[in-house]
């Protein structure tokens, strides 16, 4: 690829204009007006400003050439006295004779070549002499030296009668407007961005399951109108979800009352033999029952609170050891998090459940990520999940029955409710391979 092709400088332009509303929108604003001052600057100075200030140094000129002439005519003090006296009358020139004196050798120019390089035009096309002359020495006045034959004849002129010298005043106005202007701009930007912003708080808290009670539409009308879908959407959603959960709590309720009763009936049967596996039978519907209502509940309503993640890890491994495997703990001293713990709890559970029944060997670790997030991880030695099959371990009700062992106890809801979980904190949970050769479940959550 030819490094002037245009999908290249698109690509690059692309990766260097800001992403951000707030940028591109300065920008916008911005980019317009610096370049219209540029070009009216630009404009100034070139049909303006050199204009005027090459006008003025061919005056000055013209009255330089007209003293030396005058002088050279009549090269006597008494001449020189008149000239000099009607220089400075009429045309404020100050004039004097240096006798036996030859033109300086060094050239003084100033920082703005334009003044020289136009004096000098002038200069040159009204005298014949020998000239030097320096615009920088002396701050208010422009030295000019003539070399005839008696020496060199000297005029100091004001700086004003070669250059235009009011030309900062109309730069410095030109800034002040442009200040103001992005002022009163960015002001505005800020205020429309910021409206776009706080919907965008609103969206993101309303994903992790707060509500901002105190979010009220604001800013243009096109953004408050979005804002207002938004919480109409909201509360839609947050119907569906209060709707889906009492249902699932009624018909909890509802299968609990005659799984009950068959309980109490076959307690008070006589013994027979198959009265132990309808108990595991009734077992699994209960657990089954209370799956089904926390994937439905998924802890929404819990406020969030600082909890130790210590605490929660070694909670999860009592749950391993109870499972009869071997589980390890590695976490810094006193880290804390922002979390609503039972939700929390739960997902931890069920990924130290996943790995105790997988697995000999669960090792549960907690680290700071350099974002200032959370990262959680629940290791396993069992046989893994293959890597095409990660996100389909995600599904609801996904056994993956060839890839591990049947969890005979399980719908298939134990990641589906984790990842729930850590969603529902802003964050996610993902798969790999464990170092100690079975699955490696990592939560991260953003600080």
């Amino acid at each position: 690829m030819r490094l002037t092709s245009p999908a290249l400088w698109k690509r690059l332009l692309k990766r260097r204009l800001p992403t951000s509303l707030w940028g591109r929108s300065l920008l916008i604003i911005v980019l317009p007006v610096l370049v219209m001052q540029v070009a009216v600057t630009w404009a100034f100075f070139d049909a303006h400003w050199q204009t005027v200030t090459a006008r003025l140094s061919e005056g000055l000129a013209g009255d330089v050439a007209w003293a030396v002439e005058s002088y050279l005519d009549d090269p006597t003090p008494d001449s020189l006295a008149v000239i000099a006296d009607r220089a400075e009358r009429t045309m404020s020139l100050s004039i004097a004779l240096q006798e036996d004196r030859t033109l300086p050798r060094e050239q003084r120019r100033g920082p703005i070549g334009v003044v020289d390089r136009v004096l000098e035009q002038a200069l040159a096309s009204r005298l014949d002499q020998p000239f030097w002359f320096d615009t920088i020495r002396y701050p208010a006045y422009v030295d000019i030296q003539v070399q005839t034959p008696q020496g060199v004849l000297r005029v100091i002129a004001p700086r004003e009668r070669a250059v235009a010298t009011q030309a900062h005043i109309f730069v410095v106005w030109l800034l002040v407007a442009t200040v103001l202007l992005m002022g009163v701009a960015i002001l505005f930007i800020r205020n429309q961005v910021r409206a776009i912003e706080r919907l965008a708080e609103a969206a993101e808290a309303f994903g992790r399951g707060e509500t901002q009670e105190r979010f009220k539409p604001h800013g243009a009308r096109e953004v408050r109108a979005a804002a207002t879908a938004f919480m109409e959407m909201r509360d839609r959603i947050q119907r569906h979800i209060d709707q889906r959960t009492a249902l699932l709590a009624s018909v909890s309720h509802d299968l609990r009352t005659p799984l009950t009763r068959l309980r109490l009936e076959l307690a008070l049967a006589p013994p027979f033999k198959r009265a132990s596996a309808m108990r595991g039978d009734m077992d699994e519907m209960e657990h089954m029952i209370d799956e089904y209502l926390a994937f439905a509940r998924g802890e929404a309503g819990e406020a969030p609170q600082s909890v130790s993640i210590g605490d929660l890890l070694n909670t999860a491994a009592d749950d391993v050891r109870r499972a009869w495997a071997d589980a390890q703990v590695e976490v810094p001293a006193a880290m804390a998090a922002t979390l609503r713990p039972l939700a929390f709890k739960r997902a931890l559970a069920n990924l130290a459940g996943n790995a105790a029944a997988h697995g000999e060997h669960v090792r549960l670790s907690a680290r700071r990520l350099p974002s200032g997030g959370l990262e959680i991880v629940v290791e396993d030695d069992g046989p893994g999940i293959p890597e095409e099959m990660h996100e389909e371990a995600f599904r609801p009700f996904s056994r993956l029955d060839p890839a591990r062992n049947q969890n005979r106890k399980g719908v298939g809801l134990g990641l589906a409710i984790a990842r729930d979980v850590a969603r529902g904190h802003g964050g996610d949970i993902t798969l790999d391979r464990s170092d100690l050769g079975g699955l490696s479940a990592r939560i991260r959550i953003p600080g």
